[in-house]
């Protein structure tokens, strides 16, 4: 579940404020897992700038693993935006879940648990895929979705960064030690 690139949600060219050794950091997205890191940079980076995670020209080394909460104001804002260009970039990824998506139990299917997709649609895509779609746009024409898929993904995204989720779809999660004691 390694990341092999990320996507800069915010540059701290002199660090965080009272950081006792001051290192610039960059506060990123994983491209394939949407992992959450601080990075320390060698140089500066641009926002929104795409970084290979193995690039020594431009990160120290990875600092730690961040949660939703633990972004800046800046990266929080960056979030979304960002998310719908890599679901744009993953385009084929993300329509091949619509494609082969299942039930998580006899009352629930995976898709529902997506904004703005309730039985109905679900019904409708599960119809709908006996051919499978070919991208969002194939997609939102045959079963009726006014909303950008990419919006609809990037917010469930959202979601599960957040960690309190019952069910991840695209976010590997990893329970909190209190959560695994529930």
């Amino acid at each position: 579940m390694r990341e092999e690139k990320v996507i800069v949600l915010d540059y701290l060219p002199n660090g965080y404020a009272g950081m006792k050794k001051i290192e610039p950091i960059i506060i990123s997205i994983g491209f394939n897992h949407f992992t959450l890191l601080e990075l320390v940079a060698k140089k500066d980076v641009k926002i929104k700038e795409e970084i290979g995670i193995d690039d020594k020209e431009k990160i120290k080394y990875i600092r730690r693993k961040l949660k939703e909460k633990d972004l800046t104001n800046f990266a929080r804002n960056n979030l979304e935006e960002v998310i719908k260009e890599i679901v744009k970039a993953r385009e084929k990824d993300f329509v091949d879940f619509f494609n082969k998506a299942t039930r998580i139990s006899i009352r629930m299917h995976k898709l529902e648990l997506l904004p703005s997709i309730g039985k109905k649609h679900v019904g409708i895509i599960l119809k709908e895929r006996k051919k499978p779609f070919t991208s969002f746009e194939d997609l939102k024409k045959r079963v009726g979705i006014t909303v950008e898929v990419e919006q609809i993904i990037a917010k469930r995204i959202i979601e599960e960064l957040k960690g309190k989720e019952k069910y991840y779809l695209f976010v590997h999660h990893f329970p909190t030690p209190a959560a695994s004691k529930r």
